[in-house]
């Protein structure tokens, strides 16, 4: 018998699975796009009369709300498949 106490499941390491690295890419795009300032620290193309470090900021608003909603529908449904569909 071994000296090395059993891990329960419920505090077992997290799994990887490929729907949890895309949720993790989901969240992680808006970071990575909006802290790379070099990128976009410019005025031209202009869109409206809007320089293009305003408007490409206030797209990635609207961008990072639809990859957060779908992060959290893919957890929402990874947590319903990991319970048996009981949540």
């Amino acid at each position: 018998m071994s000296d090395v106490p059993e891990v329960p499941p419920e505090v077992a390491a997290p799994v990887v699975t490929p729907v949890r690295v895309v949720i993790a890419v989901c969240l992680f795009a808006p970071f990575v796009a909006l802290l790379w300032v070099g990128s976009y620290a410019k005025t031209d193309p202009i869109f409206i009369g809007i320089p293009f470090f305003y408007w490409y900021q206030m797209l990635w608003v609207l961008i990072s709300t639809a990859l957060t909603m779908t992060a959290y529908k893919l957890w929402q449904r990874d947590q319903r498949t990991r319970h048996g569909g009981t949540r």
